[in-house]
């Protein structure tokens, strides 16, 4: 007998582990393509823990939406209470961000980014022992306030870490860290919440402390874009510069050197300012919001995170409601919503540093504005449609178009910006979008309350249809500060070099007049 059942578990043990060896083999050879893509062990072990960072805190978000109908049976509440749960912690980590947006401009990077990280998952396990409605929103607000800390580290590390010509690929990697995040938030922590919401916070807890102690052992690397991680594995193609070859200068970037090269003329009003890296916070605040492609790339970035927040929190039960699927089904759905985005990050971020390398000095804003008007355009039918099969490739190819934004509009905000300044300006920026997605799950929830009338779910369809409106505004506001982007990147470009003086267009030459005026010393000889 005992022969005959080990004659059946031996051509069963051999499969699995035949299956066992052939999913080693494929990690370790995606492992080795990774490395190859992005430049080595070390380049690839800071974007692969940078982006971790990003999927902690987005898994966070997407696992309350997730959780929504065990919340509200467990705890009694209804769509504005969870909405709120959401809103808390955005809040509490717009506050947050612009202190931790200081800190990073002024202190060790990593080790702030790491202590964060372990108060973190202290916070999520606060949240899995939660009591009441009340003790679960007290500890949002802790979580929401550790978590603030990502944004602007990230922001200031990342263009420290990594030349500007590849910035935006590099984002794309990053940032696809940010949607399997959500994506695990809705597929994994969702079904387990399905059992119990708690073992859901407990499960995200968990990874956070090796998170942490990933962090704490990065390289800190040398302010103001002059330490970049060297390529070190053969095969890594180089990156050209787009503008021509020049003097090194501290805190430049390729885009800034280009702009200066081409005689862009800088905004007069930003060189009055006189910015240096011993700016205090409310002169740098005022300078960061007077840049006014910075301010516009805010607003649109607003718009978006706030639909984008709606999403996560609300999509699940929109999803079950407009086409009539289950839990398991809906998360499945929003599992390859997200693949789609994924595909989104990781072309818009290469498509922009493609741009810029040929000498187009907006191509990442015209990349995010092109995608932010198909965003548009692709969720109106996948709003009117009740069929899975039918909506499925618009609300996919949609999900592509607005994770598509972040990657080249991230690179460009670091163009937009003097290095000292990347910390605080990702910290106010971070406040504005944080702000927006604080209000979003509220307000998605108060209209679908009121919307809903009798029935919970009745009123979430014209809710996403109505909130199509930020969406368009966010097309407006890219378009707009392609209009501003070139002044802006040259005037950070003068500040970076330490010139605060406005290059001049080469002049005609008129019959009086047989020589051009001169360009001043920081443009003349690029």
């Amino acid at each position: 007998m005992n022969l005959r059942h080990h004659g059946r578990a031996a051509p069963v043990r051999g499969a699995a582990g035949a299956a066992g060896r052939a999913a080693r083999r494929g990690a370790s050879a995606a492992r080795s393509r990774l490395t190859v893509v992005l430049g080595g062990a070390t380049r690839t072990k800071v974007v692969v823990v940078l982006a971790a960072v990003l999927a902690l805190s987005s898994a966070d978000a997407a696992t309350v939406g997730a959780s929504a109908v065990e919340l509200r049976q467990g705890l009694h509440i209804d769509n504005t209470d969870i909405g709120l749960l959401v809103a808390v912690s955005s809040l509490a980590g717009a506050v947050a961000s612009v202190p931790f947006g200081m800190l990073a401009d002024r202190v060790r990077r990593t080790w702030t980014l790491a202590a964060a990280i372990v108060l973190w998952g202290a916070a999520m396990l606060w949240s899995a022992t939660a009591g009441s409605f009340g003790q679960l929103l007290v500890s949002r607000l802790a979580l929401g306030v550790v978590t603030a800390a990502a944004g602007p580290v990230t922001a200031s590390l990342v263009g420290d870490y990594f030349p500007g010509g590849e910035r935006g690929r590099i984002y794309s990697f990053v940032l696809t860290g940010e949607l399997a995040g959500a994506g695990a938030g809705f597929a994994i922590t969702g079904d387990i919440a399905a059992l119990s919401w708690r073992a859901a916070f407990v499960i995200l807890a968990i990874p956070a402390f090796y998170l942490a102690y990933l962090v704490w052992h990065l390289p800190e690397p040398v302010r103001g874009g002059q330490g970049a991680l060297p390529v070190d594995v053969a095969g890594h193609e180089p990156l050209r510069d787009p503008a021509p070859p020049g003097p090194p200068e501290e805190g430049i970037t390729d885009a800034q050197r280009l702009a200066l090269h081409r005689g862009i003329r800088p905004d007069r009003r930003l060189l009055a300012e006189a910015p240096s890296s011993s700016m205090g916070l409310r002169a740098a605040t005022r300078y960061v919001l007077r840049v006014r492609t910075n301010v516009a790339l805010i607003i649109s970035g607003a718009c978006g995170y706030y639909f984008l927040a709606g999403v996560q929190t609300f999509g699940v039960e929109f999803t079950r409601q407009q086409y009539h699927v289950g839990q398991v089904l809906a998360n499945l759905l929003m599992l390859v919503v997200g693949g789609g985005a994924v595909a989104g990050v990781l072309v818009a971020g290469p498509l922009g540093d493609r741009l810029l390398r040929r000498g187009q000095l907006n191509g990442r804003i015209l990349v995010a504005a092109v995608a932010a008007v198909a965003v548009v355009l692709l969720f109106i039918p996948a709003l009117v449609t009740h069929s899975t099969f039918t909506a499925l490739p618009y609300i996919v190819v949609a999900g592509a178009a607005l994770s598509a934004q972040n990657p080249p509009i991230d690179a460009a905000r670091l163009d937009i910006m003097p290095a000292f300044l990347w910390g605080r300006a990702e910290g106010i920026r971070t406040f504005v979008r944080t702000a927006a997605q604080a209000l979003a799950p509220l307000l998605f929830g108060a209209v679908s309350d009121a919307l809903s009338g009798s029935h919970p779910y009745s009123g979430l369809r014209w809710t996403f249809v109505i909130m199509l409106l930020p969406l368009s505004a966010s097309a407006l506001f890219l378009f707009r500060a392609a209009r501003t982007n070139p002044a802006d990147v040259a005037t950070a470009g003068l500040v970076s070099v330490g010139a605060h003086l406005e290059p001049q267009v080469p002049a005609r030459r008129s019959p009086a007049e047989g020589t051009q005026a001169p360009q001043p010393p920081s443009v003349q000889g690029w």
